[in-house]
């Protein structure tokens, strides 16, 4: 076995910046081993006991969870998902992108929370409380039910007599739900997407769920039917990035407006949970309407510093790993960091969590950089490994977007302007403003001002497989061309648009093929990712979580990051927009996949000083899971053949060598 310091040469820093703060606790499952169980435990404990109080009464509890930036809010509800998914099914629901779809949004959130697996289960979360709903327990009624769905809705509404919202859509919606080969279009038609007539026809339904208030009776169906089976816990959290109101504060009045309408129907089967920053909901509590405030029947929560014992804990749950690989063992369990290190930083004796792991960060990287102090070796400077570990950090959050999103139409079409809003004010576009259509699909659209000119460019994005939608938006167009709203209208869709006998295809054909400059662009999904990517980063740096290299980064220098960065040169439909500088052809002609290994691979190595190659190969093989080996081993030649990195103990074996960087000057 190795000393602690050779360890420390070759592994990553265990406090990884990449990994040090969380958001969805769907899209990224937390490490058991890494939990510190006292920390918040009578919070916990509450809750569960919260919990409880919903199972046995049916009648749905609100709390507001509150607590700095850095306190573990986002975690917490990740450790009561994981500690309680047994006894409840969990849904993460993050900021609307308009509060006049909020109850779509939230529809549409829950259904995809609900199609989640649970840790140690092998159905969704659905099924699961299908399954409960129904308390199948005699085989042959399953296989009658199943296999005719007159009797699956009959004995539905005859269990559910009143009180259910278009029970025989609804019912029948569930009914496919147990049928492997139709339950993604039922989970389509059940999240409120506007399905094509055909699909419609497969389920037995008249119509898609395409307004506020049926996406507000189907969520009163879900929660009086979970009666019968388990709570759903519905936790809204990052709350800084909602619509704000004309004043400027956030509109928090509308998710108070849900929870109150929830509240006044029984039973209902809901756990709320109001994840928010103190300061942020000090600021914007008042403007709340005092009823809708005393519908949080379930109490505050706050959430404070942890002591310096709980943060040695915290400390040592992420050495633990690197200890146990060494001989003769460290003294103390949180080596390279000594008690008198947190008492010195800490004088007061508390601290949240966040500043604890980034000491520990910090002090790691230094005690490294010491062990590197020798003549002829070179160290990175802090301000040299900001851009890098931005990278890292898109990198990671890039691909949770891919994994997330399999298709477009993943997200709604509110959800994609918002997102598209957000990366042109990123870019410094002017005059970028939502809602060019007017009416129902108003939402789908936005306009910005081009660039060194005044020339309004529109925007239009509607995926809506409907060909009836779909001509009810291609009118609303039709409209703001007879208006002249904007000089150039472009419509982004990768759905079909009809053939030459639709009305739709017709209005489409006169406004995006008979005139100049309006363009019909086909997104592909690498671009939605892109948008995806930007939109959770930016969650995070309006909640206070971004942090880069020891400092909390701000909308603003967010924004300047991604502009130094140029990251977003790469997305195909911020080139067709002209929002973005193509890359040249010589980048399009290369092996983008490589390069984004490459790109990983000099920035972990430049962020974490030096590495052992063998880690740097299996850091690289977790993170692409379908390149092969040899190729790792062939980019890190060639970055030593370009002078990027170099190796530093030539005498090793070759998987035992450390690679450094080289910082060019």
């Amino acid at each position: 076995m190795a000393s602690i310091d050779r360890i420390i040469q070759r592994e990553v820093n265990p406090f990884d910046p990449v990994s040090l703060y969380t958001i969805n606790f769907w899209q990224e499952q937390q490490n058991p081993t890494l939990n510190v169980d006292s920390i918040h435990q009578n919070i916990i404990s509450d809750i569960e006991t919260v919990l409880e109080q919903v199972a046995q009464e049916h009648r749905p509890r609100t709390l507001i969870l509150t607590g700095d930036s850095g306190s573990g809010k986002s975690y917490l509800l990740g450790r009561i998902k994981k500690l309680f998914n047994t006894k409840a099914f969990f849904v993460y629901i993050d900021p609307w992108p308009d509060s006049d779809y909020i109850w779509r949004h939230i529809l549409r959130q829950t259904v995809d929370s609900l199609m989640k697996t649970p840790e140690g289960q092998t159905d969704s979360q659905l099924l699961l409380w299908l399954k409960g709903l129904l308390a199948f327990q005699n085989g042959s009624l399953l296989k009658k039910i199943i296999g005719e769905r007159r009797v699956f809705i009959r004995s539905l509404k005859g269990i559910y007599a009143s009180g259910i919202y278009n029970p025989n859509d609804f019912f029948s919606a569930l009914y496919y739900l147990l049928n492997p080969n139709y339950i993604s279009i039922a989970c389509e038609w059940l999240r409120g997407d506007d399905l094509d007539e055909d699909d419609l026809k497969y389920l037995g339904i008249k119509g898609s769920i395409d307004s506020e208030d049926s996406a507000q009776k189907i969520m009163t169906n879900l929660g009086i039917i979970s009666a019968a089976s388990q709570p759903i816990v519905l936790c809204f959290d990052n709350l800084d990035n909602i619509p704000r109101l004309l004043n400027g504060s956030l509109d928090l009045q509308a998710l108070f407006n849900i929870n109150s309408s929830i509240h006044t129907h029984y039973p209902q089967n809901f756990l709320i949970i109001i994840s928010i920053i103190t300061s942020t909901w000090k600021q914007n509590s008042e403007l709340i309407q005092p009823a809708d405030k005393a519908r949080v029947n379930a109490g505050y929560f706050h959430l404070k510093p942890i002591t310096l014992a709980q943060g040695e804990c915290l400390l040592a749950a992420r050495l633990s790993p690197l200890h146990s690989l060494a001989k003769p063992q460290p003294k103390s369990p949180i080596f390279p960091l000594s008690t008198e290190i947190l008492a010195e930083k800490f004088p007061r004796g508390k601290t949240l969590p966040r500043n604890i792991l980034e000491l520990g960060r910090k002090e790691y990287d230094q005690y490294k950089n010491k062990l590197l102090d020798e003549p002829g070796n070179v160290q990175t400077s802090t301000s040299e490994t900001k851009l890098e570990t931005f990278k890292l950090i898109w990198q990671d959050k890039y691909q949770k977007a891919q994994k997330k999103i399999n298709k477009i139409t993943d997200l709604a079409a509110p959800e994609l302007i918002r997102m598209l809003q957000e990366v042109l004010n990123a870019v410094r576009f002017k005059g970028v403003k939502t809602k060019l259509l007017s009416g129902k699909y108003a939402s789908h659209s936005l306009s910005y001002k081009q660039q060194n000119n005044e020339e309004i460019i529109g925007v239009i994005w509607t995926e809506d497989p409907n060909m009836n939608s779909f001509y009810n938006t291609m009118s609303a167009c039709q409209k703001v061309a007879d208006k002249r709203l904007c000089q150039s209208l472009y419509l982004v869709r990768a759905a079909e648009v009809g053939n030459a006998k639709n009305m739709s295809n017709k209005i489409y054909r006169k406004i995006f093929k008979g005139r100049l400059k309006n363009l019909h662009i086909q997104p592909n999904l690498e671009s939605v990712h892109f948008l995806a990517t930007y939109h959770s980063l930016m969650n995070a740096a309006l909640a206070n979580e971004l942090m880069i290299e020891g400092k909390i980064i701000s909308l603003k220098e967010l924004e300047e990051i991604i502009c130094d960065s140029q990251i977003l040169n790469n997305c195909s439909l911020l080139q067709d927009l002209s929002v973005v500088d193509p890359v040249d052809n010589q980048e399009q002609q290369s092996d983008s996949d490589l390069d984004e290994v490459k790109d990983f691979v000099v920035n972990l190595i430049k962020t974490q000083c030096f590495m052992e190659r063998k880690n740097i190969i299996e850091n690289t093989l977790n993170k692409f899971i379908n390149i092969e080996q040899s190729k790792i081993y062939k980019i890190i030649e060639e970055l030593e053949g370009e002078q990027k990195i170099k190796n530093i103990t030539p005498t090793s074996k070759l998987e035992r060598q450390l690679v450094c960087f080289i910082p060019s000057y």
